[in-house]
């Protein structure tokens, strides 16, 4: 401790973890705080300044803000994703419509894609005032989210809800619309920018010898295939190759479906790229998983799969041993690109070997006014990061339109648990959602896991520590003993009355959110 008055306590809002984690950048704090206070309308409005589909994500996502909560060092993470789904199902319940308050601005935006981050763009854009159009190749909006997750985890009726809301915002959609040459367009459709937003729907292949093989397909189009209403014929016994998530995906439908299916992935379970949990499904489902295998080649239903074994780095290498696996069929999960071969003729826009567009910070091409996001640049393929390129991109083409760059706010610094002065009892274990039974799980497209409660919705929100914000809860108030702190009212919070502060830390040592930090008396103004 410094001596007397050398330091002083200053009020400060730090970045709490869960927020500093979504890649939809979302202020999961701010929306939490409101629902805990049984605000559910506002924390829904708070929410969809960010992301615009929670009822979507609120299932779908991997919600990497829950892995990063601070509740998980005392008991166990805040079931974020849980009080998104609620807020998002209320919303679509009640009706709750987004306000469009900017005024028009008079100028027309190009969406290619009706995807997570083409939607997410359209709809940051008309809050924005711009007139937005999206044009997409397939029969319904949604993208990869109909044609690429299984109706168990996004029920279709929910995800067309978020997309009429959108729509009645004054997007148009337009849909069995591919766009083969973008400049045209534009130029045709008076278009003042372009986001392009088409979605990695090409499966990879991959050279397996197969002499007189059963069927053979990838994932992606068995996937859409099914969600299509069009399953294709497969044979009982169904190998899936792969183990991301689209494969698991793959072998739960292939198991509603009636089929025995077995995954063969060339890794153990500790690196394969899928979450674990999926896997944990997958198995309770009835699915088989051979790890450590990969296939040699194919001769009509006999599959011959060679052992391999993990180096020191985790790297898969084969052992020379063999073996047989019979299988109808077969199902490439290797992977998906996107199809964009048709830009490369788009000057200083560069289609990198795999597929993918070199875009700058801004998520803009090299062509001036054409932005890119979601699957089709490099970076991690998620619905959540889609949806956060989408709204990265809108902001970014707002301030080009208007002649200038948006440039990133610094941000603060994020709160650790060993910030935090958490002094009082805090035995709240997270309440866990209900689930279908596996058994049954097999059987039916049913939604996997139930809706979540109002109750439960609540009780999740009031777990939150507010990591890094003053929340009002009164300790320095009553905690200072020169009576220095000074009560603003509510919703104020408060401030320091430095000719009386004695700079003891008190308060400091309290505040169970660090909300309070110590600087040099210098630094510190009344």
């Amino acid at each position: 401790m410094q001596p007397l008055r050398a330091q002083r306590p200053v009020y400060v809002d730090l970045r709490p973890p869960c927020n500093d984690a979504c890649p939809a950048g979302e202020d999961v704090q701010g929306w939490l705080a409101l629902a805990q206070a049984g605000a559910y309308e506002a924390a829904w409005q708070h929410l969809v300044r960010d992301n615009p589909l929670p009822a979507v994500h609120g299932r779908v996502c991997y919600h990497p803000c829950e892995s990063r909560c601070n509740r998980a060092d005392i008991d166990a993470s805040v079931s974020i994703h849980a009080v998104e789904r609620f807020l998002g199902d209320r919303a679509r319940a009640e009706g709750w419509t987004v306000r469009v308050d900017a005024a028009p601005s008079g100028k027309r935006v190009l969406v290619v894609g009706a995807g997570p981050s083409g939607l997410s763009a359209a709809f940051h854009l008309r809050r924005l005032g711009h007139d937005v159009e999206v044009r997409d190749a397939g029969p319904v909006a949604g993208g990869m989210m109909v044609f690429g997750i299984p109706a168990y985890r996004l029920p279709r009726a929910v995800l067309a809800d978020e997309i009429a809301r959108i729509e009645r915002m004054g997007v148009s959609i337009v849909l069995n619309h591919k766009v083969t040459d973008v400049l045209a367009e534009k130029a045709a459709g008076g278009f003042d920018a372009v986001f392009l937003a088409i979605g990695a729907h090409l499966g990879k292949k991959t050279e397996i010898p197969a002499r007189d093989s059963g069927k053979m397909l990838d994932a992606i189009s068995f996937l859409a295939d099914v969600a299509k209403g069009e399953p294709p014929k497969l044979g009982r016994r169904v190998a899936i190759y792969g183990g991301g998530n689209t494969a698991m995906d793959a072998a739960r439908v292939a198991k509603r479906l009636g089929h025995d299916p077995l995954i063969i992935y060339r890794r153990d379970r500790a690196h394969m790229p899928a979450h674990d949990f999926e896997a944990e499904e997958a198995l309770a489902e009835g699915v088989k998983i051979h790890w450590l295998r990969t296939i040699k080649n194919i001769e009509e239903t006999s599959f011959t799969v060679e052992v391999m074994e993990l180096d020191g780095d985790g790297k898969p290498r084969p052992t020379g041993k063999t073996e047989t696996i019979d299988a109808d069929s077969l199902v490439l999960a290797l992977g998906q690109d996107a199809d964009t071969a048709f830009l490369r003729g788009v000057p200083g826009v560069d289609v990198r070997p795999d597929g993918t567009i070199d875009v700058g910070a801004d998520l803009m091409t090299g062509h001036p006014g054409i932005f890119a996001g979601g699957d089709m640049v490099p970076s991690e393929r998620t619905v959540t990061v889609a949806v956060g390129h989408g709204k990265k991109a809108a902001r970014a083409i707002d301030a080009w339109l208007r002649g200038a760059r948006r440039e990133p706010r610094p941000k603060a610094r994020v709160v650790t648990f060993d910030d935090l002065h958490v002094w009082y009892q805090t035995d709240a274990d997270a309440r866990a959602q209900a689930t279908l039974d596996a058994a049954r799980r097999a059987e039916t497209f049913a939604e996997v896991v139930g809706d979540v409660p109002e109750q439960d919705a609540r009780y999740e929100a009031r777990r939150c520590l507010s990591c890094g914000n003053c929340y009002e809860c009164d300790g320095c108030l009553g905690a200072c003993p020169s009576q220095a702190v000074v009560k603003l009212g509510k919703g104020q919070r408060y401030r320091f009355d430095y000719d009386r502060c004695t700079g003891c830390a008190v308060c400091f040592e309290q505040c169970p959110c660090h909300a309070i930090d110590m600087v040099p008396a210098t630094e510190a103004s009344a």
